[in-house]
């Protein structure tokens, strides 16, 4: 059988500028099932991404390992459960920001600094929601943007409620709200609290967010009553905490112990 020509399959015409070629292919042949396709055979793949079946086998290799296909007993392709997750996820996203932005709307009113919600992303917080602050000196971070999930007061949330070590993580266990000056940038402040679902899991962190000379040690309690409130909205119940000051002594920038 003749070579076919060497040209550029559609796959690698849809692919990231600075981007690595292999996931463009993989995430390219997820797009190849349209609506109404329960399954489709390596052929109808081959066909729709362009790709060589070699390098389709071996894209598949990946996508199976990683449950976003599954291949059936009868050699065909399907989509793996893994897509089922990540779309409830998404779909969970939705109904989430309906009911966090209005929170964070009203705590910007209040204070007139940045808020914002994060959630764990692997080794990061992602800034899911953002509201800013109505000043024209603040820091921009942007929804979608990737932070450190060991620094600033949002990251120090998240691994507090992930079972991190160390005193200041169980400060904030204790208190139930941190508030960070210079954590992760010297011109920053921070203050955030966590807020729960139904089941008692953390849905994410509640952060303000303002130049340090703005701080003001009044917004511990209004992110905290915030993130209680985020809370019931949620249908969780937020945690009995401790007083500020009355847990665990010693210095609040103290570097933790890791896990």
């Amino acid at each position: 059988m003749p070579r076919k020509a060497a040209q550029l399959s559609e796959a690698d015409k849809h692919s990231a500028e600075g981007g690595a070629v292999a996931v463009d292919r993989a995430l390219y042949v997820l797009s190849a099932f349209r609506e109404g396709d329960a399954t489709l055979s390596l052929a109808e793949l081959a066909q729709r991404s362009g790709l060589y079946k070699s390098t389709l086998l071996r894209l598949l290799a990946s996508l199976e390992h990683a449950r976003l296909v599954q291949r059936l007993a009868d050699g065909r392709y399907g989509l793996g459960s893994e897509v089922a997750r990540l779309n409830a996820v998404y779909a969970a996203s939705f109904s989430l920001e309906q009911v966090v932005m209005p929170a964070l709307r009203e705590l910007v009113r209040v204070t007139r600094e940045s808020a914002a919600f994060h959630v764990e992303q692997g080794e990061h917080r992602l800034c899911l929601y953002r509201v800013d602050s109505p000043q024209p000196v603040r820091d921009h971070i942007r929804a979608g943007d990737l932070l450190p999930r060991h620094r600033g007061s949002g990251g120090r949330v998240l691994r507090a409620f992930s079972g991190a070590r160390g005193e200041i993580y169980q400060r904030i266990r204790d208190e139930g709200v941190i508030a960070l000056v210079g954590d992760r940038s010297p011109d920053i402040a921070g203050v955030s609290s966590p807020v729960f679902g139904p089941a008692g899991e953390l849905k994410g962190a509640l952060t303000l967010t303002c130049p340090t000379p703005r701080f003001s040690e009044a917004f511990r309690d209004q992110v905290l009553d915030a993130a209680r409130a985020l809370t019931r909205a949620l249908g969780g119940t937020f945690p009995d905490v401790v007083p500020a000051g009355t847990s665990s002594p010693g210095s609040q920038m103290a570097e933790p112990e890791e896990d």
